[in-house]
């Protein structure tokens, strides 16, 4: 039976490990991670000195929004500060197959350079991570020989509910190239030689079905480190992922541009769509705006800062993510917040961490004109 721990601010360590496991391991688990499988894998790989070599993959779809831009951004930092070997898969061929951007491979390759851009704008170190494109691994035989093992001790079933993966339902499938997809990406992992596939915990089926097939065909069993999914800005659905309460189109999304904060929304867009948010008042669970408070302002910034009219106390700090919750929860106490009052606090510190990001887009305008195409 596997361990599979889920990541909250409560969660206990693990074991008595030297400081230096301890950090890395700390580092790699750190928020936006939700969950890992498993922890006693992750500390032996950190303690046995195996290279730790992770990866991320992108389907080049549109422009990026906060998720794909400042989180990524914390999380590979996060994992480049831990010793790890970095890679993000530009997966150019997945989206073809998923008939992104009407299944025009040109276009898609350059959204793709579009991104590698964003993620630079939003403080990725490229220079201190591999950036990989699938339509380079699809040119290998080794690779379609990894994909043609994967799919022959994968069942048509297995494959059908790994649809997920793609944003589809597992009847959704209309064309037969869509059942190589999960298979690609099963073979993405081991043709990267990757030991911590760190995915969204929407491709969580995926990693799952990778431990299963490197270990029945004698390759490794990777450990998979998945990191949370912001929420659209519309509130929570459902979706079939453990612990969570998202659906397909409940999560940040390019096509639906109200559902999300893209990288390059002017600060009036910024505050125009966080007061538009669902927020309820006293409410936490599936929160967009309280989410992007703990997954985003507090990794980047030590303090928030809500501006409150005199008659309610006046303008207040915020050191952690757990002090604003409980203002959140406690409207009438000392430090309580009215969901406006966080809705444009949260906007102005969002603001803020855009503003360069913006600036860079500014220099470079031409990388927007695929959008125009």
């Amino acid at each position: 039976m596997e361990t599979i721990v889920f990541f909250t601010e409560q969660s206990p360590r693990y074991g008595v490990i030297s400081m230096d496991t301890e950090r890395r391991f700390e580092l790699i688990a750190a928020p936006p991670t939700e969950e890992i499988v498993t922890p006693e894998e992750l500390r032996n790989l950190i303690e046995t000195g195996v290279p730790l070599i992770a990866y991320d993959g992108f389907e080049p779809s549109g422009m990026a929004h906060i998720a794909t831009g400042l989180l990524r951004t914390i999380k590979v930092n996060d994992m480049i500060e831990a010793g790890v070997h970095f890679k993000i898969l530009v997966a150019d061929w997945h989206a073809w197959i998923n008939d992104k951007l009407g299944g025009d491979l040109d276009k898609i390759k350059a959204v793709g350079r579009y991104l590698i851009k964003a993620w630079e704008a939003c403080g990725v170190p490229v220079d201190k991570i591999e950036i990989v494109w699938a339509s380079d691994l699809v040119e290998s035989s080794d690779y379609w020989e990894k994909v043609i093992r994967i799919a022959k001790n994968t069942t048509v079933a297995r494959t059908n509910r790994c649809l997920q993966i793609m944003g589809r339902k597992e009847t959704a499938s209309q064309e037969t190239a869509q059942l190589f997809y999960p298979m690609m990406q099963v073979a993405d992992i081991f043709h990267l030689e990757v030991n911590i596939p760190q995915l969204g915990m929407d491709q969580r089926k995926a990693n799952m079905l990778a431990r299963e097939i490197g270990e029945k065909l004698g390759w490794w069993k990777p450990t998979a480190v998945h990191h949370h999914i912001m929420p659209g800005l519309q509130g929570p659905s459902r979706m079939d992922v453990p612990g969570h309460d998202i659906e397909f189109d409940a999560k940040m999304s390019k096509s639906k541009a109200d559902s999300a904060i893209f990288i390059h929304d002017s600060p009036d867009e910024v505050t125009r769509k966080i007061k538009k948010a669902y927020c309820p008042a006293g409410e936490v669970e599936g929160n967009p705006i309280l989410e992007i408070a703990k997954y985003i302002i507090f990794r980047n910034m030590d303090v928030l800062e809500i501006q409150r009219k005199p008659k309610f106390g006046g303008d207040i700090q915020f050191e952690s993510y757990a002090e604003l919750e409980e203002g959140f929860l406690n409207p009438k106490g000392p430090k309580g917040i009215h969901p406006l009052d966080l809705k444009i606090g949260v906007a102005d510190a969002l603001n803020q961490l855009l503003d360069p990001v913006r600036e860079y887009f500014e220099r470079h305008k031409e990388l927007l004109d695929v959008f125009d195409r």
